[in-house]
Formats: structure tokens, C-alpha cells, sequence
């Protein structure tokens, strides 16, 4: 009997050991459910932290006044989508927008609607441009996003006939027209006076003779042609649309270049992560519809 007592302690301390060399606890055990439990818990840390990854927060956005209409529709839609995020725009003429940022404003995301705006912020760009040497833009995430158009409007009924850029430096020779053009800090601006140097016109002389008036913006040139202040303005297209103002002609490359417009997170960014996602979504399909149902395209 005694024998069998032994026999019975040894055979429970061998299924013991068995067990702990296996490092595991049968089924329904403390054991068991503990980790089962640290599993499950761990499981959802991971979820948890996939959903808060997603970039929320406000988006400061500083936009070429020409973007006005076409943003503020697709940042009506991305809020929807993403109700974390707030986008919040900034529109003016892109040499505001680039002195603003200069000077410490807040901004997250920078769309110009120029190349030089953008490159006099980048520290990567030509010195020539940027000697000054600022850094303000995450190269990795400069762009080109759209291209416009630059195109000669007039007011309703088009009262002094002008029919073309060609008819535009006619009239200006002979000093009987008034012309609306953005200032020389204004992309829209320096294309113009591009147009002006590819047909010889002296700039200056003609508004010493009161044949050019000035806008701060492109915003300002619409509204004196639809206003009818004056003859004619150099716009882009998509003002034009939004304005519903005649267009008589469109600038060829040869007499302006491309109107690029590129995009950038800033090195400053309070929120990068939320302003690169809604740069993402910029040059989507969905965002792309809009942007050309007021005849902007694909930056090419």
C-alpha cells in the first residue's frame, strides 16, 4: 500500500513537470484566459492605433486666388469624408501668399499659381531665384498639380471690338484702349507682361498714358472686366468661367509659357501629416473633376 502511495506522487509530479516544460495551461485554465486576454487586448491596441494614425486636425491652406471657387468646393467634400480634419483657405495673389509665409504666418500647404512664388520659398531652387537662400518648402512633396490658361476677356457687348491678342497690341500702339492686368508680383501679372514683351509693347509708357490699369490679384482684373470698367483683362480661363465673362483669345506657350501651378507641404507645417494626405487627395480623379469642370488640367 505504501508502494502504491509513492507510485501515485511520482506519476502526478511527472504530469506536473510535463506540463510546465511546456510552458502552457490546459484549456479554461487562469492561465489560459490570461492570455488569451492579452491577445484580444493587444489586438485592439493595434486597431486602436490604425484609426487614430488617420491625419486629423485643422490644414492651413494658402491657394492662388484663382483656386478660390474650385477648393473651397473640394474641401466641402474632403470634410465630409474625413470628419477629423478642418481645411481652412487662404486665398490671394501667390507673391501675398509667399510674403506671408515668409514672415511667419501660418501655413501648412502652399499651391501657387506660379513656379517662382513657389521657388523663392525653396531651398533647392535656382539661387538666381531664392538668393536669399529661404527654406520653407518639404521638397518631397513639391509638385506640379494643374495647368491654366492665360486668355483675353471682355466686358458685355465688347463694346471696343477687341477680338484678340493681335487686335490688343493694335489698340495699345495707338494708345485707345484700356487694358486690366495683375501686378508685376501677380503670376497672372507676369504673364501678361510676357504677352506685352512678345508683341514689343513698352509696359511702362503704356501706363504712363493711362492705357493699363492694375489689379492686386486676379480676383481685381475680373471684376473691372466684368464690372466694365475697362476694355478688356488678362485673366486665366477658369476666372474667366467662374465669372462668366467672354473670352476673345488664349495665350499660346510661345507668348507666356505653361501656367503651372505647383503645390508644396512647408518645412514649417504645423500639421504635415494631415496636409500631405490632403495634397494626395488634390490629384485624385474626384478632386481632378472639379478642377476641370472650370477648365484647369493636369499639370503635364
Amino acid at each position: 500500500m505504501k508502494h502504491k502511495k509513492v507510485l501515485s506522487l511520482l506519476l502526478a509530479l511527472a504530469m506536473a513537470g510535463s506540463l510546465a516544460a511546456c510552458g502552457g495551461s490546459p484549456p479554461g485554465t487562469a492561465a489560459s484566459s490570461e492570455a488569451d486576454s492579452t491577445a484580444v487586448t493587444a489586438a485592439s491596441g493595434e486597431a486602436a492605433a490604425e484609426e487614430t494614425s488617420a491625419p486629423e486636425g485643422e490644414v492651413v491652406v494658402f491657394a492662388a486666388a484663382s483656386m478660390t471657387e474650385t477648393l473651397n468646393q473640394i474641401k466641402e467634400t474632403y470634410e465630409a469624408a474625413h470628419p477629423g480634419v478642418t481645411i481652412t483657405c487662404n486665398f490671394d495673389s501667390s507673391g501675398t501668399l509667399k510674403t506671408q509665409i515668409e514672415e511667419g504666418a501660418d501655413c501648412d500647404l502652399f499651391l501657387s499659381a506660379g513656379q517662382k512664388q513657389m521657388n523663392q520659398l525653396d531651398i533647392g531652387a535656382d539661387p538666381a531665384v531664392n538668393p536669399d537662400g529661404l527654406d520653407f518648402v518639404d521638397g518631397d512633396t513639391r509638385i506640379n498639380l494643374l495647368e491654366n490658361k492665360v486668355v483675353l476677356c471682355v466686358p458685355e457687348g465688347n463694346p471696343r471690338g477687341i477680338d484678340s491678342f493681335d487686335a490688343l497690341a493694335e489698340a495699345l500702339k495707338n494708345g485707345d484702349v484700356l487694358l486690366a492686368m495683375g501686378n508685376s508680383d501677380v503670376p497672372v501679372g507676369q504673364y501678361t507682361q510676357k504677352i506685352l514683351a512678345y508683341y514689343a509693347l513698352d509696359e511702362q509708357a503704356l501706363a504712363n498714358a493711362g492705357c493699363i490699369t492694375y489689379g492686386t490679384n486676379v480676383k481685381e482684373v475680373t471684376t473691372q472686366v466684368t464690372e466694365g470698367s475697362v476694355d478688356c483683362g488678362v485673366i486665366y480661363c477658369t476666372d474667366a468661367f467662374s465669372a462668366g465673362l467672354t473670352v476673345v483669345d488664349a495665350a499660346t506657350a510661345e507668348m507666356c509659357g505653361q501656367v503651372i501651378y505647383p503645390a508644396a507641404v512647408l518645412k514649417t507645417a504645423k500639421n504635415p501629416d494631415a496636409a500631405r494626405a490632403f495634397l494626395d487627395y488634390l490629384t485624385t480623379g474626384e478632386a481632378m473633376q472639379v478642377f476641370e469642370s472650370v477648365g484647369f488640367s493636369p499639370a503635364q
